[in-house]
């Protein structure tokens, strides 16, 4: 069973989420391949922490799970990336196991929200 999160526990979270993408994609090799597969990443990681700020100032409950589903896309995305990264050559696979379980967590605590938000986990 996941632990409940508080709104500002997962924000933290989501923004520890982010600094490790951030370090990551200054870590990938300058090559055309790695440029674009860093600013991809960096744009999706970083994109959960501040869509996730925008919900919580979100003015409705239909805003709100709105903005959430815009976190989970994001996530969906940087997984795709990271996966992306860990079977290519540019980082060191084993690097990358971390950040994708991090990703996994993160996915099904907004998943929970959503549910929870909509009214679907009765």
């Amino acid at each position: 069973m996941t632990k409940a999160f508080t709104a500002d526990e997962l924000e933290k979270r989501l923004i520890s989420f982010a600094s490790a993408i951030i370090d990551l994609s200054s870590k990938l090799p300058r090559t055309p391949q790695g440029r674009h597969i860093s600013l991809q990443v960096l744009r999706s990681g970083t994109a959960t922490a501040a869509n996730y700020g925008e919900a919580r100032g979100a003015e409705s409950r239909s805003d709100f799970t709105h903005k959430l589903g815009v976190v989970l896309k994001e996530l969906n995305e940087t997984a795709v990336w990271l996966q992306m990264i860990q079977q290519s050559s540019l980082f060191p696979p084993d690097k990358i196991v971390a950040l994708l379980a991090e990703n996994r967590e993160l996915s099904r605590i907004v998943t929970a929200s959503v549910r929870t938000a909509r009214g679907l986990n009765k």
